[in-house]
């Protein structure tokens, strides 16, 4: 059987969210590098994998998809007798899990994004001056996100319910960049939040995503 395949770039947040859930699963991959700084996703052949030109893009045997939390929940559903049990069944706790899924793609994750291009990429990959604009405003728009964060985990040990899912590996990327950065006191302003990502950072798959990266950005400096 032909091994799964993730086209995309280690330091890449999406390519780092598809390659966690991997990991949870002990699943073994083939990462097959996209050099993004040359545009390489913008062309063939990796434009045949995903006509939107984002990381990544991945195989399985004859699936092919592309958008990273679709990936990872064909992972955690194709592959739900191994590894880590990423998504509830029961249809309520899976509705419950589903909605903090979209409120990480739709809330946490814009304005996430927005501070990691201005605070971490831009600065540090272009050398170009950092919009403080932007920050403020984005930094606001995250903080009301980790309000409703903080009252949901007084409420529940995880975004998605009891146990660890899709639902909080979505944010390890964005977060752990964040972590990073002036943002970090976002987080550390909020003990339930801040308790809630040392868990998840900690967990041994996101390890590996992490020594993966670190050997990336090892190689390409």
């Amino acid at each position: 059987m032909a091994p799964i395949k993730v086209h995309g770039s280690a330091y890449s947040t999406a390519t780092m969210r598809v390659i966690a859930a991997l990991n949870e699963k002990g699943l073994d991959f083939d990462l097959v590098p996209v050099d993004m700084r040359t545009g390489e996703h913008k062309k063939e052949p990796f434009i045949s994998l995903n006509p939107f030109g984002q990381v990544p893009a991945f195989e399985d045997g004859d699936l092919k998809l592309f958008e990273s939390r679709a990936i990872t929940n064909y992972i955690a559903k194709q592959y739900a007798n191994q590894g880590t049990d990423l998504v509830y069944t029961d249809p309520k706790e899976q509705a419950i899990e589903s909605l903090w899924a979209e409120v990480e793609a739709h809330h946490f994750d814009p304005a996430g994004s927005k501070l990691n291009w201005e605070l971490a990429v831009k600065p540090r990959m272009f050398g170009s001056e950092t919009d403080q604009a932007v920050v403020e405003e984005n930094e606001a728009k995250l903080a009301k996100v980790l309000d409703v964060y903080e009252k949901r985990l007084s409420e529940s040990k995880y975004l998605g319910g009891d146990r660890f899912t899709l639902a909080d590996l979505h944010h390890l990327p964005t977060a752990e960049y964040l972590l990073l950065t002036s943002v970090k006191k976002l987080f550390d302003a909020r003990p339930r939040v801040s308790a809630w990502l040392a868990d998840i950072t900690a967990r041994p798959a996101w390890a590996q995503v992490i020594a993966l990266r670190n050997q990336a950005l090892g190689q390409s400096n």
